[in-house]
């Protein structure tokens, strides 16, 4: 679709993103952070609307919208971040673990961000706009 990828699980920051949800999600299964379930949701919901975002505007088919919904992602990166400083101040995670989850967080925004940068200089329109 976007030229150098047939579909959004060739994408890099998909990948990652999708890992990242799967880091989440096994530490919120702990009994003591499950308990705290508004919480949990919310975790939750952001690490995946990081790698939703991605998928959906991967899926619009237009450069333009991709970009925009690969911003809401990025956004996602730092609400996520935002998160872990509370997991981390409630004692539902350890120093060691928030230390590496935000790393990854920094390092998805980065790519993200990186990503969007090789868009806004390509001269693709995307598919929709191919004949």
């Amino acid at each position: 679709m976007v030229g150098w990828v047939n579909k959004i699980e060739d994408l890099r920051i998909w990948q990652c993103a999708r890992a990242l949800s799967r880091e989440v999600y096994t530490f919120t299964r702990r009994e003591d952070f499950e308990k705290d379930y508004r919480f949990v949701q919310q975790i939750r919901a952001s690490a995946g609307s990081i790698m939703d975002n991605i998928a959906e505007g991967y899926g619009r088919g237009g450069t333009k919208e991709f970009i925009q919904f690969l911003y809401i992602s990025r956004g996602s990166c730092q609400e996520l971040i935002s998160q872990l400083y509370r997991a981390l101040d409630a004692q539902y995670i350890s120093e060691d673990e928030f230390i590496e989850i935000k790393k990854q967080s920094y390092t998805l925004s980065v790519m993200i961000y990186n990503f969007i940068e090789s868009l806004n200089k390509s001269d693709t329109k995307g598919p929709k706009y191919e004949g």
